[in-house]
């Protein structure tokens, strides 16, 4: 599976904080607290429609991963492949450790960064990649994830990301306006003329779109498909 074709890589700065413990609270906090597990359930319902969107894809890659929140959901369909990647090895660890022994044995965990996978091009029928596009600020270095995507599915991209053109975007907006970028936690709002323009740069069409809460959340999924 292992290929040589991809971009040099990138490093995040926001990912070095996923030690054992930050990995730990991340498992635990999706779990913790009503508003909490509403949002898990509406992300769950998003992201149920979007695989539907795609194809219904037999083999998904789960980049990131994190502690496997979305692996009980990509297990729903008997005889999915599901790879499972993450930048952090810690994250990855307490995924194993937490998530049940029947779903891990379903799964195939290994640490790479995306913007470099290390997989042969066409290795999956579909990228699903949930919560790490809102981290990554500059231009250029989503394309070179996308484009990175674009190479290794053989099919359909997933992808979340805060977009502007409602309510909580326009208040992120004033915030990033008075707040250094540490204090933001290099998360941001990407205008969706820019992040559609660099889906088709990549090479992709847009399949469709859902939104968390319509004129209210920033969360948007898109169904991308490889042209």
């Amino acid at each position: 599976m292992k290929g040589s074709g991809s971009p040099k890589a990138i490093h995040l700065e926001f990912s070095d904080k996923y030690d054992r413990d930050h990995a730990e609270h991340y498992f635990r906090k999706h779990r913790a607290g009503l508003a909490r597990r509403l949002t898990t359930w509406r992300e769950l319902a998003m992201a149920r429609r979007a695989l539907a969107m795609a194809g219904d894809p037999d083999v998904v890659l789960d980049l990131p991963c994190g502690a496997g929140r979305f692996w009980p959901l990509l297990a729903a369909k008997s005889g999915r492949r599901i790879l499972a990647a993450d930048s952090s090895e810690e994250m990855l660890q307490v995924a194993r450790r937490m998530q049940p022994k029947e779903l891990v044995d379903r799964v195939e965990c290994f640490q790479c960064s995306a913007f470099k996978t290390g997989l042969d091009d066409g290795s999956v029928d579909n990228i699903f990649c949930m919560r790490l596009l809102h981290h990554i600020l500059e231009p250029a270095h989503r394309l070179a994830m996308l484009r990175e995507f674009h190479r290794v599915t053989r099919d359909t991209v997933c992808i979340s990301l805060w977009v502007d053109g409602n309510y909580r975007a326009y208040r992120r907006r004033k915030l990033e306006a008075t707040r250094s970028k540490a204090e933001l936690q290099n998360r941001g709002v990407v205008e969706r003329e820019r992040i559609e323009a660099e889906v088709r740069q990549a090479g992709f069409r847009i399949v469709g779109h859902l939104d968390f809460l319509k004129f209210y959340s920033m969360w948007r999924v898109y169904v991308l498909r490889k042209e």
